[in-house]
């Protein structure tokens, strides 16, 4: 891989730190966790303590990797990514065999002291790795044929349907997303993009008939006419979008949300975390969270076109396509605009795997931008 020769320059190394984005992390970290303890210390919550410790644990991890990350140059990564991939790989297939069986789906290897589930991790190594393939692809202008895309496309689809298996359809889809941004910001011909689209239309009806599973295709009925069984398969998406409306302008307060603080909303730590928030500050504070959230991709965009090298550019836009897809789909779900599917929101919702996950890509991207000033 042919990257440019590097001289330190006499900044102070704690200078170089990009405080745009460590800020705008933080303050998504803190939204998170005054909504989480709102929403696991309702009046009839149990063992509520251990998970709002669990998660400052999870984020003090985070942030440790995040600073790790930060002063140790990415390109080493580079050495390490196949193996790396291939671990992860390996971890999917233990996963289908003979992982943990939590609430039907098959997701997680118990290590007794925490529940990883490899399917996050691989978000990352799929980003990684694709950057690691494309950072020396030179189109000439004329974007990626068949041919250049087989070998990209076998990476993600390996992973996509190990998860598939699972079955956890929302994370496959997420890697789908993933890869499909990068390889897009790469550039694709455009009868090749064409050639997807139409492949997908027709593929559409026979994976609606053979390759979802029952619930799956429920999901997409309910999310039609949840009030085809409101007390049902509609219940989730229903009390979603009376959290969410309830809230109006100014929300009803913190821990003053009824659908959460009476358990009606479904996995309202994880899931379901911004119905928690919609509710307790309305529109006010929903809109403040999505204006957060898009100042940290426009930071990141910053920071993948001042990258020193097209490697950096890469992991940049994937981490920053990792936030987005799991941003769009979580809020898209939780107000009734697209099916209900196991996407947390990130930075902000319960998990262990996930957020530290987060944490090792925005330390990723920090460390791109700690180096934009070496020449």
């Amino acid at each position: 891989m042919a990257l440019r020769g590097l001289h330190v320059n006499e900044r102070n190394f704690l200078s170089r730190l990009d405080l745009r984005l460590i800020a705008l992390i933080f303050c998504l970290n803190v939204i998170g966790l005054f909504n989480l303890y709102s929403a696991t210390h309702g009046p009839n919550s149990v063992n509520v303590e251990s998970l709002f410790i669990q998660q400052i644990v999870w984020l003090a991890g985070g942030w440790t990797i995040f600073f790790i990350l930060t002063f140790l140059d990415y390109l080493w990564i580079n050495k390490l990514i196949w193996v790396v991939y291939v671990l992860n790989v390996l971890a999917l297939v233990y996963t289908d065999l003979k992982g943990k069986v939590v609430l039907g789906g098959q997701r997680w290897i118990d290590l007794h002291f925490f529940r990883y589930q490899p399917s996050e991790t691989m978000k990352l190594c799929l980003i990684l790795i694709l950057a690691r393939l494309l950072v020396n692809y030179n189109s000439q202008g004329r974007g990626m044929g068949l041919r250049d895309l087989a070998f990209p496309g076998l990476l993600v689809l390996i992973p996509f349907g190990l998860t598939v298996k699972q079955p956890d359809l929302g994370t496959a889809m997420m890697l789908l997303f993933i890869g499909g941004t990068i390889l897009f910001f790469v550039k694709i011909r455009k009868s090749i993009l064409a050639f997807i689209v139409v492949s997908a239309m027709i593929a559409m009806p026979i994976a609606w008939k053979y390759g979802l599973k029952e619930y799956q295709r429920n999901r997409v009925i309910t999310f039609i006419s949840p009030d085809l069984d409101p007390q049902g398969k509609g219940y989730n998406s229903i009390q979603s979008r009376i959290a969410v409306g309830s809230g109006k302008f100014l929300g009803k307060g913190f821990r003053m949300g009824t659908q959460s603080q009476l358990e009606f909303l479904p996995e309202r730590h994880t899931d379901f975390i911004y119905s928690v928030l919609s509710e307790e500050w309305g529109f006010v504070g929903s809109v403040l969270v999505l204006i957060t959230f898009a100042f940290l991709f426009k930071v990141c965009f910053e920071i993948a076109y001042q990258a020193r090298d097209k490697y950096g550019a890469l992991i940049t836009v994937g981490v920053s396509a990792y936030l987005f897809w799991h941003m769009f789909v979580n809020i898209g779900m939780v107000i009734g605009l697209l099916p209900i599917v196991g996407v947390p929101l990130p930075l902000l919702s319960y998990g262990g795997s996930g957020m530290l996950t987060t944490m090792a890509g925005m330390g990723l991207i920090s460390s791109i931008a700690y180096r934009r000033y070496l020449f």
